[in-house]
């Protein structure tokens, strides 16, 4: 198959990330199919995905038009054979675990056409994990987006040692095609390559709040007034989800058991949870939303001075 064949889009778990992944191919022209087992987030979805993009509409983003054009080419579907009828691309964004991935895969392979490109958008897993329990090793990858997809639009395509060349040269191209540039990996490797480097930031500001050291607002500022950016590490776990950045930090400090700082970790961010703290999409996180406290003047003091904002 080649990249001019691609046309329906099946995004199985529409949370999150698999709405602004199959809002991005929706905007760019394909038809987007969007299954999740939870028929409550399929019945929200619309309003959700609205509620989702109008703030880059307003700041000119996402042009109004397309965006409109985009929602009417999404549709929702429960029932696991209809979603995969006609479909020729999977993108999989279900929890991070390598047994349920396998099993969703097992289930969509006897579904979907021969021809159907399948692709996880795992943060922390390897396609290798449950390749082969996709039935169709030879045509799949990760395939890992950035929130917000249509901001932080780099893709990782990560083949494992069995994928196609010709599958990775087909995602390569898809992700141009989807507004993305596309980061080829020449190995397996937990994390890619910006996660990497974020799970350090990430991990090494949770250890600086769990020690007692600082608390989630000074380290933002520390890293906002140093590196000018408009968000630090704790409002991008909030925009992550806590429950999110929870799993990919338990899952490892099940695995890296001699780095103990990562089990405290967990056990802090779980606390946060308990509290009903899940994120920027819950309305509570390490901040309250909408109008979080780094977003306020002054947040970073002396921020605005150079260009004479108040």
């Amino acid at each position: 198959m080649n990249v001019e064949d691609v046309n329906r889009i099946l995004i199985i778990g529409a949370g999150h990330m698999g709405r602004e992944i199959g809002f991005q191919c929706a905007y760019h022209g394909y038809d987007v199919v969007l299954h999740d087992a939870d028929a409550a987030i399929l019945e929200s979805l619309p309003a959700d995905l609205k509620t989702l993009v109008e703030p880059y509409v307003r700041a000119d983003l996402l042009d109004g038009e397309r965006v409109q054009a985009a929602l009417s080419r999404l549709s929702t579907e429960a029932d696991p054979a209809a979603a995969a009828a006609g479909a020729d691309l999977v993108s999989e964004s279900v929890p991070e675990d390598p047994k349920l991935k396998g099993r969703v895969f097992s289930n969509f392979h006897d579904l979907c056409p021969a021809h159907t490109i399948f692709t996880t958008n795992t943060s922390t897993l390897v396609p290798s994990q449950f390749a082969r329990a996709t039935g169709r090793p030879a045509q799949f990858a990760a395939f890992h987006f950035h929130t917000p997809v249509w901001v932080s639009n780099v893709v990782d395509v990560m083949p494992h040692p069995d994928t196609a060349p010709e599958t990775v040269s087909l995602l390569e191209a898809f992700a141009h095609r989807i507004g993305q540039i596309p980061i080829v990996l020449h190995k397996e490797h937990h994390g890619y390559v910006f996660n990497s480097l974020l799970n350090v930031l990430l991990g090494e500001a949770m250890t600086l709040v769990e020690q007692g050291v600082a608390n989630p607002e000074d380290v933002d500022r520390a890293w906002m007034g140093v590196m000018r950016t408009e968000i630090g590490p704790f409002g991008i776990i909030d925009l992550v989800g806590l429950d999110t950045v929870w799993k990919i930090t338990d899952y490892w400090a099940g695995r890296l058991f001699w780095r103990r700082q990562l089990r405290r970790n967990a056990n802090y961010l779980k606390a946060r949870l308990e509290e009903g703290r899940h994120g920027r999409d819950s309305g509570r996180g390490f901040y309250n939303y909408p109008n979080p406290a780094f977003e306020q003047p002054g947040f970073v003091p002396g921020r605005g001075s150079e260009t004479g904002d108040a």
